[in-house]
């Protein structure tokens, strides 16, 4: 049979370094700085790199909002998925069956414990502990909170109450609620947080998923379209993280 050339995603990560950059953004949204000192190379080529990788659409990359002049870059696991997997059908039609056969989670060991952090723990962190809750089928003990509370968001109600999700009888948490617990992984979904994150006992893994607050978006009808893309980008990024922990997951279809 006649030959075609190889998938364009082969040659992109080929290249060590920018595979090495996508393996640490697969564990956190990072700034150039950070995977300057990660991979040990200097900023003219790593920026180089990632933007190679963002032109393939592999990575994004939004401004923080801790720090306007700092960029967060975060890998595009869906688009890498989908990439590579027309990698396996390019190579044998039967791939995506067996592929889809072989995927099988399993429980983790003990109850894996998880906290998200935000600054008012009324939306991101609330969203994040909810979903992680509902789709895990309660075997991943999830907890939010916030470095400066504020009341529960409306909308962050309303977006869930959409996935059959009811959180309106829930409070914000301040962040010093927990400084004394142990944990598996501690999360943050703001970048001020982030700046300001303490230790917790037992060192768990740190993450850092760079999400826009919602709440800040303007009018009430900017602030509702926020939600609802601040729900599907978390609700992506926690199907990843129960995967990840080896949790039982529920199968549900998004709202649309």
């Amino acid at each position: 049979m006649e030959a075609n050339g190889p998938p364009a995603i082969l040659g992109l990560l080929s290249d060590p370094l920018r595979w090495q950059l996508v393996l640490e953004l697969g564990c956190s949204d990072r700034r150039t700085g950070e995977l300057v000192e990660l991979v040990r190379k200097p900023q003219n080529l790593v920026s180089y790199h990632l933007g190679e990788l963002r032109r393939a659409g592999i990575v994004t990359a939004r401004r923080s909002s801790a720090d306007g002049r700092d960029v967060y870059y975060r890998v595009h696991v869906a688009r890498c998925s989908d990439l590579l997997a027309e990698v396996g059908l390019s190579l044998h039609p039967g791939h995506s069956n067996i592929s889809q056969q072989s995927r099988a989670t399993v429980r983790h060991r003990s109850q894996p414990r998880v906290l998200f952090l935000c600054t008012g723990n009324s939306a991101r962190s609330q969203i994040a502990e909810a979903l992680v809750e509902h789709r895990s089928g309660g075997t991943v003990a999830a907890r939010s909170a916030g470095s400066d509370p504020k009341p529960l968001h409306p909308f962050a109600v309303r977006v869930l109450a959409e996935r059959a999700i009811d959180i309106a009888d829930r409070s914000s948490k301040p962040l010093t609620r927990f400084a004394r617990s142990r944990f598996d992984r501690v999360i943050t979904l703001c970048d001020k947080v982030r700046e300001i994150c303490p230790e917790f006992p037992g060192s768990p893994t740190a993450s850092h998923w760079s999400i826009p607050d919602p709440a800040a978006a303007g009018d009430e009808r900017a602030i509702e379209d926020a939600f609802q893309r601040v729900a599907d980008d978390i609700e992506d990024r926690v199907a990843l993280l129960l995967a990840e922990l080896g949790a039982r997951t529920t199968q549900e279809t998004r709202h649309d």
